[in-house]
Order: structure tokens, then sequence, then C-alpha cells
């Protein structure tokens, strides 16, 4: 048996590897289908049909709320912060504070980040926090979604912003951490079942496996906190 999960880049990652595992266990398929967050909801709404859901918690609660999803079926799925990238190998900026994260992107050349993925619509946010948002606009580079620091690894900007998950699944940067505390966003994602899934009991025994505490580590390696510990 088949189930389509969709899903947006942050989680990809991490269902992938999953989805394997169970596969293998479980005797069934996994079809993932990702997207940028805001693009994948938009597919949802416009009527794209699947088993399970994986997004951003506010979106599985506003679909469980129109009765997309089965409500009952909903629960956490894992926590992401932001991250700065660089390309292999070139020096790391520092980043351990506000006013140094503040003096790295400034001394930047050029700063990507998407459009619509949720990291990405934080960032502007981020610039005027830190009250940078006119110095920088010259120097950013956008993509309307999917991996930005590839455009880092091919030498097209020199730092990529994005949730840690994302920055981690891109060969040929290196991660500089986290953004500090002060000025972190947690995004936190959850999982649903469709309403209409043709196999609603495959779909909750998939989440019930890729949730179980066992898988942790998975999590952890893609760059998430897994629920319990988000």
């Amino acid at each position: 048996m088949e189930i389509r999960v969709l899903t947006s880049n942050s989680t990809r990652g991490v269902l992938e590897a999953l989805a394997h595992k169970w596969g293998r266990a479980s005797g069934n398929k996994v079809a993932l289908t990702w997207d940028s967050a805001k693009a994948m909801l938009a597919r949802i709404r416009e009527g794209e049909k699947g088993d399970v859901v994986v997004l951003t918690e506010n979106v599985v609660n506003e679909l469980a709320a129109d009765g997309v999803l089965w409500r009952a079926s909903c629960r956490p799925f894992a926590a992401a912060k932001i991250g700065m990238a660089v390309r292999k190998d070139a020096p790391k900026p520092d980043i351990s504070t506000v006013d140094a994260l503040r003096s790295a992107l400034l001394a930047a050349q050029s700063v990507a980040h998407t459009l619509h993925g949720a990291s990405g619509m934080y960032v502007p946010v981020l610039l005027e926090r830190l009250g940078i948002a006119a110095e920088m606009q010259p120097k950013i580079v956008n993509r309307p979604g999917g991996y930005i620091a590839e455009v880092v690894a091919k030498g097209e900007a020199e730092i990529a912003l994005q949730q840690m998950p994302e920055l981690l699944a891109v060969h040929g940067v290196d991660i500089v951490g986290p953004l500090p505390e002060e000025v972190q966003k947690l995004f936190v994602t959850s999982a649903g079942v469709f309403a209409d899934s043709a196999h609603p009991g495959i779909a909750e025994a998939f989440l019930h496996y890729v949730l179980a505490p066992a898988q942790a580590a998975a999590f952890r390696q893609k760059g998430f906190e897994p629920p319990a510990a988000a």
C-alpha cells in the first residue's frame, strides 16, 4: 500500500529518511511531495489531496478547523531554529551575540533567503529588528523557495539564512550556527491525517512510527528537535 505525504522543504529530509525505514519495516510505501510552506498550503487549499500533511503548527490547526484534516490525528511533529551557512571552507563570522550578528550581516557582500519559505519570510522582520533593513536591501539575494544555501554553494551569495534542517541538506556549505536566542524564531511543525484519506489507518501507523522516541536521533541529525524535546 502507498500513502501520500505533503510537506514543506524544511521537513523533507527527515521524512525521506524515516519513510525509507518505515517502508522496509512495514512493507508499505510513501510518496513524498514537498514545496515551500506557502505554496504547499495553497496547493492544499486548491484541492490537492494526500494522506498525511506535515506543515507549520498554525497551518495544521487551520486545516483541522476547516475540516481538511482529521482533528484527532493532529499532533506536534518537530521544531527547528533559523541558522546561517557560508560556502564550504569560507571564514565563519561570529554570530554568538546580537551585535556580532548585526556586524556579520553588514560586513557580508550578499545575504540569501527565500521569499515564500517560513524562515525566509522572517528574514525581513529580523533585519528590521536589527535596525539594518535599509543597509541590507542592496545585498539581498532572493529565490521563491527551496534550499537557499544552494545559492551560496554556487558562489551566488556569501551567506544564507534559513531553517537549520534546510541548511544541513545542502552540500558545499558549512553551518555557522543558529541565530542568537534574542532574535531567534522557533518554527514548530505539526502533522495530521487528511479527513478524506483513502488509507487513514496506514497514515496513522506511519505517524506513530516516525514520531516514536526511537526516532529522536534521526530528527536531531537533520537539525530538528523532536516533539518531546521541542
